[in-house]
């Protein structure tokens, strides 16, 4: 009998398909019992004698070096940073994970914080807790320019969602080049015109155009990071580069904690450098930083997968995985 352990949380919090099908397979599985995300020495020490890990964000690289019996990483998510791919590839440890399921949650995430930093929802929230009411004003996505750094499977959505809004320009960041969505996306930009021109409104189309990095971040009322946290990623978003955005911007980071430096995040923050800012993710996690202390950001708890459909999508997903390694079947493989 193969043994797995789940060293992600959570698991199986609203749907038990993904559990119930390792053990129906003939796996022995044992689940996470912290109740938490783990530690990397709590992971090295609770996964080194299983043949399989079911992992989130944890970092792994304690486990792989001290493991001599692991064979398979599931990644329950797209982000491989902290795996370390060239240790598992002498090793013999196969990774895989899930790409596609996190993809529709992550993305409408980022956009309802788009939507909640420029029109300051949270901060009239809290106003009111505390017995004031200012009715504070904000900014629309309407006629202005989103930035969306990273235009991959999650950037993508991010922009189809946001041609609804009829912002007036979509700004695209990426090392690839990203003509052809872009001509489709303002394909459909140029229908959602033509049909308000039907209903009586003469509004603008959204332009969608791929910009270098320093177009966007002078140009952009709203950024949106959606790249992977590698060497050339980390602190990618700096005191130098807050400082060219608009001081009307807002800075959203649903992707990886250590793209945006934190501690430049607070100094930009606190001296209204920008406007506001919105992050779901920390170097480290659960977070408790400075950046607490400021209301013109909103804090969320690494929660852009966490919707019920897409968190039960991945956790079946990256079981699938398990059961077509170990059965000659099909898996998404990354090494």
């Amino acid at each position: 009998m193969k043994s797995v352990f789940v060293s992600t949380f959570p698991f199986c919090r609203t749907s038990q398909v993904a559990l119930d099908l390792l053990v129906s397979k003939g796996f022995k599985v044992t689940v996470n019992p912290l109740g938490r995300k783990m530690k990397p020495n709590e992971v090295a020490e609770a996964a080194k004698n299983f043949d399989a890990l079911v992992a989130g964000t944890e970092e792994l690289t304690p486990l792989i070096e001290t493991t001599n019996t692991l064979k398979f990483i599931s990644r329950v998510g797209v982000g491989l940073d902290n795996v370390p791919l060239g240790l598992c590839k002498e090793k013999g440890i196969s990774v895989a994970y899930t790409p596609d399921a996190v993809s529709p949650a992550v993305s409408e995430l980022a956009l309802c914080l788009i939507v909640d930093a420029m029109r300051k929802v949270t901060y009239a929230d809290m106003e009111i807790r505390r017995g004031e009411w200012t009715r504070p004003y904000g900014e629309r996505i309407g006629g202005a320019t989103i930035g969306i750094l990273g235009f991959g499977r999650i950037g993508k959505r991010v922009a189809s969602h946001l041609l609804g809004y009829l912002p007036k320009e979509i700004l695209v960041c990426d090392l690839l080049d990203q003509k052809e969505v872009i001509q489709q996306l303002n394909h459909v930009s140029s229908s959602i015109h033509k049909l308000n021109l039907s209903l009586g409104k003469n509004w603008n189309p959204t332009e969608v155009r791929q910009v270098e990095l320093e177009v966007l971040l002078k140009s952009s009322d709203a950024i949106t990071i959606h790249v992977p946290l590698t060497e050339a990623s980390k602190n990618l978003i700096n005191s130098r580069t807050m400082s060219l955005m608009k001081p009307n911007a807002v800075l959203i980071n649903t992707a990886r904690g250590g793209i945006v430096n934190e501690d430049d995040l607070y100094h930009i923050l606190k001296e209204n450098v920008i406007s506001a800012g919105a992050m779901d993710v920390f170097e480290e996690e659960p977070y408790k930083g400075p950046l607490v202390g400021l209301e013109n950001l909103i804090l969320t708890q690494h929660m852009g997968s966490c919707s019920n459909d897409c968190r039960e999508d991945m956790e079946r997903e990256a079981a699938e995985n398990v059961v077509g390694f170990f059965g000659g079947g099909k898996w998404e493989k990354v090494v």
